[in-house]
């Protein structure tokens, strides 16, 4: 009898639970957020005031029922934005997204189209301007206001850019008409304007595309035919004594500490004098692994000391990555060459993450307070300011780095 009571009254409660509304469970998501993040960021209310937080996000709470699932999702994102730190966010790495197919980044105050699929090649390299006829300097302000993972307004321009081809988040703030597809409007830069219907593609059609891509180098830099990773890896800049490190991402400290090794014995046995570590590409990971190969190049007497080591850093290097170029400026006396980093030297740092139960959002947040330099900037700031230039960038060039090869061969 008792088995069977316990039975009965396992029936009633999940009946009862499965009546609950879809209101009912994204409120309790909504609650759940701010519990959550109260007990886990470091200093959730660091910046907005825990009432005017409140406020925002009981409007959230009580529209509930009048949104659809992407609106509420625009709302939290626009909520989260107000926390003002990049490593509080709302993912979407749990939610099916798509995306139409085109790749944009700005490039001297342009938005450029710099890959996309093969059946549209026709507008690579031409500017973006309107999408389903709002122009895009508009786009670009709303978007701005909601964009994730933004720190100052490096990475805002960064993440504005990786928003502007999902579908679900342009629909959901009224830019685009259509779920199924959209109308892209380009101009050359011969003057002539092309217009594009695009549809938004899943994650597994996108993989599955042949794009064009505008890709930059310079000559003398190739990468080697079988490096250790594709993510991070080093050469002999030709026809000089500078080793040239290609740093986009982080291995296991296991990992970190041969690939050091060996980075030692290629710089002594190529008798370099200087080095460039190209953190531009670099989105984060752990920073203290960053510092094997600050510890590892530390030991190489045969570089110029004074005037060898330099770093290249942009709105993309973000997190470890910025950390490192603030860190590798005071350890290793770099020269900081390009843009400012997009995630601040001095700010809140080392992400985690939880899901929300009902939606499964993902949420980030802060767990530590990094005090890399003791003046706070927006971004590290470079000792030489080299942006990108679209006459260079269509071309094939990376300037940056040609420029700072130009002033090392001097």
């Amino acid at each position: 009898m008792k088995a069977m009571y316990f039975f009965v009254l396992v029936l009633l409660v999940n009946a009862v639970f499965s009546q609950e509304s879809r209101t009912d469970k994204w409120q309790n998501d909504l609650a759940f957020y701010q519990k959550e993040l109260q007990k886990r960021h470091i200093d959730v209310y660091h910046k907005i005031d825990k009432q005017s937080f409140e406020n925002e996000l009981n409007l959230i709470y009580s529209t509930v029922e009048n949104r659809t699932d992407w609106e509420i999702v625009v709302e939290l994102m626009r909520l989260t934005r107000k926390i003002g730190d990049g490593h509080t966010s709302v993912s979407l790495a749990n939610w099916e997204t798509h995306y139409f197919p085109i790749e944009v980044k700005k490039i001297s105050d342009q938005w450029r189209v710099v890959k996309v699929s093969e059946e549209y090649a026709s507008v690579l390299g031409a500017t973006l301007t309107k999408i389903d006829g709002k122009p895009i300097r508009e786009i670009e302000q709303e978007l701005s206001a909601v964009a994730q993972f933004v720190e100052n307004e490096h990475s805002e321009v960064v993440r504005i850019g990786e928003n502007l081809p999902l579908s679900e988040l342009l629909y959901a703030m009224r830019i685009t008409k259509r779920t199924d597809e959209a109308q892209f409007q380009f101009v050359t830069d011969a003057g002539k304007e092309l217009n594009l219907v695009l549809k938004p593609l899943s994650q597994s059609e996108l993989k599955s595309q042949k794009y064009k891509e505008l890709k930059i180098g310079v000559p003398g830099i190739e990468k080697p035919d079988i490096p250790d990773f594709d993510f991070l890896w080093f050469t002999q800049v030709e026809g000089t004594a500078i080793t040239y490190i290609r740093f986009d991402s982080y291995p296991s400290f296991e990992e970190m500490m041969p690939f050091a090794e060996k980075l030692v014995g290629f710089i002594m046995q190529s008798q370099s004098r200087q080095v460039i570590i190209d953190l531009r590409n670099n989105g984060g990971g752990d920073l203290y692994i960053g510092l094997i190969m600050a510890n590892a190049l530390n030991m190489v007497d045969e570089i110029d000391w004074k005037n060898g080591i330099y770093v290249l850093s942009g709105g993309i290097t973000f997190s470890a990555g910025a950390s490192n170029v603030a860190l590798f400026r005071e350890l290793l006396n770099a020269k900081i060459v390009g843009m400012p980093t997009g995630s601040n030297p001095t700010g809140y740092q080392d992400m985690d993450a939880f899901d929300l139960p009902y939606s499964t959002l993902r949420i980030t947040y802060s767990k530590r307070l990094f005090r890399i330099q003791e003046t706070a900037t927006e971004g590290v700031q470079p000792d030489f300011f080299i942006d990108y230039s679209w006459d260079s960038y269509a071309n094939g060039v990376d300037n940056v780095l040609s420029e700072l090869l130009s002033i090392l061969k001097q």
